[in-house]
C-alpha cells in the first residue's frame, strides 16, 4: 500500500509539471513560483523543527551508549561510544556526522536451525548511506555554478574531480551514478527484507521515489535531452536576485527536474529527511553520560518534604541495632549527638 501511493504521488507530480508545461504554459509557475514556494517553506520548516526542538527540556542524562562507561581506574573508558566530557561529545558527533558511525557498527542477527542465533557483518546498509549523503553533497555544491558569478574556483575544483573519468562529451560524473546505484540499493532493500518492508511506511518509500526521479531527469537533461545552460543560468541567477525570467525554449524536462527539487525542499522539513538537523539537538547524541559524576536533578519535581536516610537511621536506629542491621551511629553515639 505504501509503495504504491507514494510512487503513484511522484508519477502524479511528474505528469502535473509536464501537462502544465507543454499543455498549459505555466512556465513561469513551475520555474519562479515554485522554488520560491519550496526555498520559503524550507527555511521556515527548518527554522520552526529547530526551535521546536531546542524549547524541549531535557530533565535527565539519556545518551545512547555503546561501550564501557567511565568507571574504575582500571577499567578502559570506551571515550567515544560512551563520552562523559563535551570534547568527547564532540568527537563522537563528528564521527556519527562525517562516517555515520553508530551505522558502521550495525550487525543483523537471525535465527536458523538449532535454533542458534547468528551474527552477521552488515555494512552495505552504511556504505550505501554515506555513498548517498556525500554524493548529494557533491551534486549540490556542483549546482552552484548555476547560481554565482564569478563561480567559485573549489566548484570548478570538485567539477574537475567529479569528471576525472572523462567518457564522451559531456563528461559523466562519477557521483551521479553513484547517487542512482545508492537510492536504488536503498529502495530495493526496503522492499526485499520483509522485516523492512513491513515497518515501512508511505513516507519512507516516498522520499527515495521522488530523490530517483530528481536523479533521473537531471541524468536526460545532462547526457541525454540538451538543455541550453546558458538560459538555466539566466533563471537561476533571476532567482537568487529576485529578478526572476524565465527564458524561451529551456525545455519540459528541465522544468519537471525543477519542480521534482522544489517539491523535495518543501516536504523536507516536515519529515523523516529532516534528521539532518535533528542529529545535532538530539539528547540520545549530544549529552555525555556523567550520570555518575553529576547529579540530574528533574526541573518539573515539584518542592516536596523528603526524608533523608539520617532521619531513618535516627527514626529506627534502635530497631536496626536489635536486627543486626548496620548503622552508621551507634547507639551510644547517637545519643551524645542528640545531647549536643
Amino acid at each position: 500500500m505504501g509503495i504504491n501511493f507514494s510512487l503513484a504521488v511522484v508519477v502524479a507530480l511528474v505528469l502535473a509539471s509536464f501537462l502544465g508545461v507543454r499543455a498549459a504554459g505555466l512556465n513561469y509557475f513551475f520555474g519562479v513560483t515554485m522554488p520560491y514556494i519550496a526555498i520559503f517553506a524550507f527555511l521556515g520548516g527548518v527554522v520552526f523543527r529547530i526551535l521546536k526542538w531546542a524549547r524541549s527540556p531535557v530533565p535527565f542524562c539519556i545518551p545512547t551508549t555503546a561501550g564501557q562507561q567511565k568507571s574504575l581506574s582500571w577499567i578502559p573508558h570506551s571515550k567515544l561510544d560512551n563520552p562523559v566530557t563535551k570534547t568527547q561529545v564532540v568527537g563522537r558527533m563528528i564521527l556519527e556526522v562525517l562516517l555515520f558511525r553508530s551505522l558502521f557498527r550495525n550487525t543483523k542477527f537471525e535465527t536458523q536451525k538449532g535454533p542458534k542465533v547468528f551474527y552477521q557483518w552488515e555494512k552495505w546498509l552504511w556504505f550505501a548511506g554515506l555513498a548517498f549523503h556525500y554524493c548529494f553533497l557533491v551534486i549540490l555544491i556542483r549546482h552552484l555554478r548555476f547560481f554565482t558569478e564569478p563561480v567559485p574556483f573549489f566548484v570548478h575544483d570538485i567539477e574537475r574531480l567529479d569528471g576525472i573519468f572523462q567518457v564522451g562529451l559531456p563528461g559523466i560524473y562519477i557521483t551521479d551514478l553513484i547517487f542512482m546505484a545508492s537510492v536504488t540499493y536503498l529502495l530495493i532493500r526496503r522492499l526485499i527484507i520483509p522485516q523492512v518492508r513491513y515497518i515501512s511506511l508511505p513516507q519512507d518509500f516516498f522520499p527515495l521515489f521522488l530523490l530517483l526521479a530528481i536523479g533521473t531527469t537531471g541524468i536526460l537533461t545532462r547526457y541525454f535531452i540538451r538543455v541550453d545552460l546558458l538560459k538555466v543560468k539566466q533563471l537561476a541567477m533571476g532567482l537568487i536576485s529576485f529578478k526572476p525570467v524565465v527564458p524561451e525554449g529551456i525545455g519540459v524536462v528541465f522544468f519537471i527536474h525543477l519542480f521534482l527539487v522544489s517539491v523535495l525542499f518543501a516536504y523536507f522539513p516536515f519529515s523523516k529527511l529532516m534528521h539532518a538537523g535533528g542529529i545535532f539537538l538530539s539528547p540520545t547524541r549530544n549529552l555525555p553520560n556523567d550520570s555518575r559524576i553529576t547529579r540530574h536533578v528533574n526541573p518539573w519535581n515539584y518542592p516536596v518534604k523528603v526524608h533523608t536516610y539520617a532521619q531513618y537511621e535516627d527514626h529506627f536506629r534502635e530497631k536496626m541495632v536489635e536486627a543486626g542491621l548496620p548503622v552508621e551511629k551507634e547507639l551510644d553515639e547517637a545519643a551524645v549527638t542528640a545531647e549536643h
